[in-house]
């Protein structure tokens, strides 16, 4: 069903004009380019016909329902006709190859694919098997990326904190080693010159190559909190406690949940994120989570406007 990447980075043919496999060489003015085009259809601006006769295919060998009704959604408003591709119900439960998959799917002329795959570098490999004029958009594969999730992260703190990123301390807290999401986070901080970041979460689930490059690395939770001015909470993957990575739920939530009370440490002002889904309970709690400092709802609405702004700078003629 998958094809063999051969690394987590991007493959080399990959041209990132044509693909958006990932945040760790998007140039600055790129991305605050594609911020402001989100910021503008976050806006409620209408784009009915930026995309119209264009056909998208959301391509997902692994589960999704956010990024996946988001992806639909934003194609929708860009007026593309949207394929939906489902691997439990396709040919690769017949043992057809997602390289074979692309391209049958190519040949009924749709030119852009929205990948969600389980391997590091799947969708990299996938785009430099793609014909000219087809467009990859990386929607999240295995441990490496999740891009979109990265730039729709970056919209709402800056619509939350304003432009400049320079004198802001972020936090990331949780399952930094297996998590895509920080990854593409930790990248996009970095681009945007993000005054101080700190990560945060139990040494198991700290990754020890270069992804925490020029980050303040704590296992104290408490400390790590302090003056802060957002918050970004990540998923813990109940599976790390098979791994026995995580010894149990309630000692994850002693040392590293988010409560009401760890809150206070940080900024008066501090801002709390989450890619969803949440384990509510256990890496943050419902006061928290639907409290007045949350930016998990809009997070998700900003997904579709970040979604559109990709769609749009890669696919429009």
């Amino acid at each position: 069903m998958s094809p063999t990447p051969s690394a987590t980075a991007p493959h080399a043919a990959v041209d990132p004009s044509r693909h958006l496999i990932g945040l760790r060489d998007m140039p600055r003015e790129r991305m605050l380019t594609l911020l402001d085009r989100a910021q503008h259809y976050a806006e409620g601006h209408d784009a009915r016909s930026a995309l119209a006769g264009t056909a998208v295919c959301t391509l997902f060998f692994e589960p999704s329902t956010r990024t996946r009704l988001s992806f639909q959604l934003a194609a929708q408003r860009l007026g593309a006709d949207v394929l939906n591709f489902d691997a439990s119900t396709s040919s690769t439960s017949k043992g057809e190859t997602a390289r074979d998959t692309l391209k049958t799917i190519e040949a009924m002329g749709v030119r852009g694919f929205i990948v969600r795959h389980k391997h590091d570098g799947a969708v990299a490999a996938l785009a430099a098997e793609a014909a000219e004029g087809t467009h990859l958009i990386n929607a999240g594969d295995g441990r490496s990326a999740h891009p979109t999730q990265g730039l729709l992260d970056m919209l709402s703190l800056r619509q939350a904190k304003g432009g400049d990123f320079s004198s802001l301390k972020v936090l990331i807290v949780g399952d930094v080693k297996h998590s895509r999401v920080a990854r593409s986070d930790l990248h996009a901080l970095r681009t945007l010159g993000a005054g101080q970041i700190r990560v945060c979460g139990p040494r198991a689930l700290l990754p020890d190559d270069d992804t925490l490059k020029d980050c303040i690395v704590s296992q104290d939770f408490d400390a790590a909190l302090d003056g802060v001015d957002a918050v970004m909470m990540l998923r813990l993957q109940r599976e790390r406690m098979e791994d026995g990575l995580v010894a149990s739920l309630e000692d994850y939530h002693r040392d590293y949940g988010l409560t009401a009370a760890r809150l206070a440490r940080a900024d008066a002002e501090a801002v709390v994120m989450h890619p969803g889904p949440m384990n509510r309970g256990v890496e943050i709690t419902d006061e928290v989570a639907d409290g007045p400092r949350s930016l998990v709802l809009r997070q998700v609405a900003n997904g579709v406007a970040v979604r559109m702004a990709v769609l749009e700078s890669l696919l429009r003629r």
